[in-house]
């Protein structure tokens, strides 16, 4: 039952953090964007990007197909989600052919779509504050930790990102924590109990299946 509660907690907020952000940066000029602190990112968009999804009643319902429309449009292009899919998976991702990368990616991207679409339909009166900020204009990576504050108790939402170069670069997540609790972290620990039993292809049948029965109803 704890951890019943505790996934519940997690996806109540996962997906809403990486919208904020994500949305966030999709809403300045893309060069504006890459020029930007990320900590100046974060704080100077954040609370708009609520309005947002404040504003959206489909969304904020879990229509599974705005969400994803949403996802793919605002926050996919300012996450390095290949990273991110990388790091859940573990040692086995660098045995895993294109194909079975590919596969990986699609399935995660929609596992969790699914799992935290439910999640947009909290979002009320919470504000964001970022807390300051100590990294260095060299760094290559950084973390940024902030509180969303509501009604309830505070919640701890921070974020790992990284500068890429390019004219699509500027920074970009590739990981999320919540309560304390790192998402690439939590899911590698069970696709690597996956990947042990059945291989890279197991996973990728387990996730699928998974996402066709959440998508049922």
């Amino acid at each position: 039952m704890k951890q019943i509660l505790q996934r519940r907690t997690f996806g109540r907020f996962a997906l809403v953090g990486l919208l904020l952000v994500g949305a966030a940066v999709a809403l300045v000029r893309p060069a504006h964007a890459a020029d930007m602190p990320p900590d100046a990112l974060v704080k100077s968009l954040s609370s708009d990007v609520l309005e947002t999804i404040k504003a959206n009643k489909s969304i904020k319902a879990g229509d599974i197909n705005k969400i994803a429309a949403l996802v793919d449009s605002k926050v996919m292009p300012n996450v390095n989600f290949q990273r991110m899919t990388a790091s859940a998976v573990g040692p086995a991702w660098r045995q895993a052919t294109p194909e079975q990368q590919k596969r990986l990616e699609e399935e995660f991207k929609a596992l969790l779509i699914r799992t935290y679409a439910g999640a947009l339909d909290q979002v009320s009166d919470q504000t964001v504050s970022v807390r300051p900020f100590r990294g260095s204009a060299d760094d290559s990576e950084v973390l940024i930790r902030t509180q969303v504050r509501g009604s309830g108790d505070p919640i701890q939402l921070d974020y790992r990102l990284e500068k890429t170069p390019g004219e699509a670069g500027g920074w970009k997540i590739y990981n999320i924590n919540v309560l304390g609790v790192w998402l690439v972290d939590t899911y590698r620990t069970q696709f690597a109990q996956q990947i042990s039993s059945k291989g890279i292809d197991g996973l990728i049948a387990a996730l699928a299946a998974r996402n066709k029965s959440n998508g049922k109803g």
